[in-house]
């Protein structure tokens, strides 16, 4: 070995052919270094998150079966609807719905008709459960995906000028405005508006429908103009609650970067104080309200069952109300598994974009 081979340059060259690393770059052509450490630790991360959620769907596909069986009522007395029938003809609907098998043969051959999207006939309607969902689905993204338009908008933006100008008498009126809201249960609520819109109080005349999606008679532009002013009420009431939450969060997560150093930097550099709120503090503080903004995705497929049946909306909140009356087995388990599914993939989506976003989450 020469004196050359002995120089400090040499040394790192040979280290860094060992280690597979370019001589002057982080990484070589082995692919190592902090990305790639990154890269493999978020696939561990993403992957953890995916098999959890395959886990909280079975344990909902359980659920669901063994939960709604514990509802008193016989759904083959149901089903005759208080006419006399024999105890022959009543044992021969049973067979026909598979409700005479063992409960164990019975959930293996629901989990097996669950994996291919059969979720049975419905009890009540006779039709398949699955056509029932589909039909009822339009209508609940309908009037749920306006109103988280409406409250993910609002709350936001009424959530940062509150914590902007925190203790003003904006801040204390929107803060308890939204705290007395997000108290009030949605069916209650719904309830008032309908007595005092809908029916009218005193002097004020029904504005609005008591309910349902459409009058009936309408096509074309008035068709579109009906439907939207069936809607006015029931969005209402669910932007009322839905709005109060993301201003609290939102207020919540930006008080929390108030008093940061970069906010304090970056006001020290001459930066209007609009673009400190706009650039540094709103993003930060958005982390937080993403993910509420992705869990409450996953309740617009979900729908509002208290809403929807105060309103009489014909979407999958009433059709679940109407299954469990029966109570339609079928068509309960099918329902509660769906709106189930929905927020675990929107829990999940949130966690896998999270660490895209923040990058210490998932290390």
């Amino acid at each position: 070995m020469t004196a050359a081979d002995n120089s400090p340059a040499a040394i790192l060259a040979a280290e860094a052919e060992a280690s597979g690393a370019a001589p002057g770059g982080p990484a070589g052509p082995r692919g190592r270094g902090p990305r790639a450490r990154d890269t493999t630790a978020y696939l561990k991360y993403v992957a953890g998150k995916l098999g959890g959620a395959l886990v909280s769907m079975f344990a909902v596909l359980v659920t669901s079966f063994f939960l709604f069986r514990l509802i008193p009522g016989d759904p083959v007395k149901q089903m005759t609807g208080g006419r006399r029938v024999s105890s022959e003809q009543l044992a021969a609907m049973r067979k026909e719905f598979g409700l005479d098998d063992p409960v164990w043969k019975q959930f293996t051959d629901y989990c097996g008709n669950v994996l291919t999207g059969d979720f049975g006939t419905s009890y009540q309607f006779h039709t398949p459960v699955m056509d029932k969902i589909t039909d009822a689905l339009g209508p609940t993204l309908w009037l749920t995906g306006a109103a988280y338009i409406l409250y993910t908008v609002i709350g936001i933006w009424l959530g940062t000028r509150t914590a902007w100008r925190n203790g003003g008498l904006g801040d204390r009126f929107h803060t308890g405005l939204a705290l007395t809201l997000y108290s009030v249960p949605s069916f209650w609520l719904g309830l008032l508006l309908i007595i005092t819109f809908s029916v009218g109080a005193g002097p004020l005349p029904g504005l609005f429908p008591t309910g349902g999606m459409e009058s009936g008679d309408e096509t074309g532009v008035a068709y579109v103009v009906d439907v939207a002013h069936h809607m006015i009420l029931p969005v209402l009431t669910l932007v009322a609650v839905g709005y109060a939450q993301t201003l609290l969060v939102m207020r919540s997560s930006l008080l929390d970067e108030m008093d940061s150093d970069y906010l304090t930097t970056a006001r020290a550099k001459g930066l209007r104080d609009d673009l400190v709120r706009r650039r540094h503090a709103v993003p930060n503080a958005l982390l937080p309200t993403v993910t509420l903004m992705f869990v409450n995705l996953g309740t617009v497929v979900a729908g509002a069952i208290l809403v929807e049946t105060v309103f009489s909306w014909p979407g999958l909140g009433s059709l679940f109300y109407q299954a469990l009356s029966v109570p339609d087995l079928p068509l309960v388990q099918g329902l509660f598994f769906v709106f189930a599914t929905a927020v675990i993939l929107m829990n999940t989506v949130a966690d896998v974009v999270y660490p895209l976003l923040d990058p210490r989450v998932g290390r």
